[in-house]
């Protein structure tokens, strides 16, 4: 099983229950940005109590992992579970949604995109994928979180200037979440690196 399969095979069996979600993480910088490698894929998901059970039965052994207590532990008290699928080693973080100001802003503007070609699947937008990269590392994450935001703003490049046909950034959104989300200075640092342009100390 190839990754992209895998994106595709979580995402499905999590729509079939009808639940709310959007892929986060590198599997969506590299989606917008430039392509490494990857084993796992990061999705927020709208998990209640009662759906717990049904979306552990989705994944049954012995080609899948997943703890039901783990699943449950996250939704009652905040936090993420893995689904493991064994024959190929890859790993799903399943964060729970927990309806803050920032989750709701990222579900109202996740997007429908295509993977291996047919498979549709939601994904954060690019501004909100750059914004928890930011966060990661500012709380002390590897630089691997730099490397996909300037990979990210060079092929998708800012929304009043589209590359390849893409929408493009919307570097307002982003400052002003930026500020909110207290790594304002996180962000002017890359942009000061990659010479944009009207960036202030």
């Amino acid at each position: 099983m190839r990754h992209d399969e895998f994106v595709g095979l979580i995402c499905s069996r999590i729509e079939s229950l009808g639940l709310e979600y959007f892929v986060v993480g590198s599997t969506a910088s590299i989606f917008f940005g430039e392509p490494r490698l990857t084993q796992d894929v990061d999705l927020v998901v709208e998990l209640p109590s009662w759906k717990v059970r049904d979306l552990v039965a989705l994944f049954p052994e012995p080609d899948f992992y997943v703890s039901d207590i783990a699943a449950r532990e996250a939704v009652d008290h905040g936090g993420m579970f893995n689904v493991i699928h064994v024959p190929s080693g890859f790993k799903a973080d399943l964060v729970v949604f927990q309806g803050e100001s920032f989750d709701e802003a990222q579900l109202s503007r996740k997007r429908r995109v295509t993977i291996s070609g047919v498979q549709q699947v939601w994904m954060a937008a690019p501004e909100d994928v750059i914004l928890k990269k930011l966060v990661y590392y500012k709380e002390g994450s590897s630089d691997k979180h730099l490397r996909d935001i300037t990979g990210m703003i060079r092929v998708l490049g800012w929304s009043d200037a589209p590359l390849s046909g893409e929408a493009g950034i919307d570097r307002g959104y982003l400052e002003q979440w930026a500020l909110r989300l207290g790594v304002a200075a996180e962000w002017r640092a890359i942009l000061t690196k990659l010479g944009v342009p009207g960036v202030g100390g």
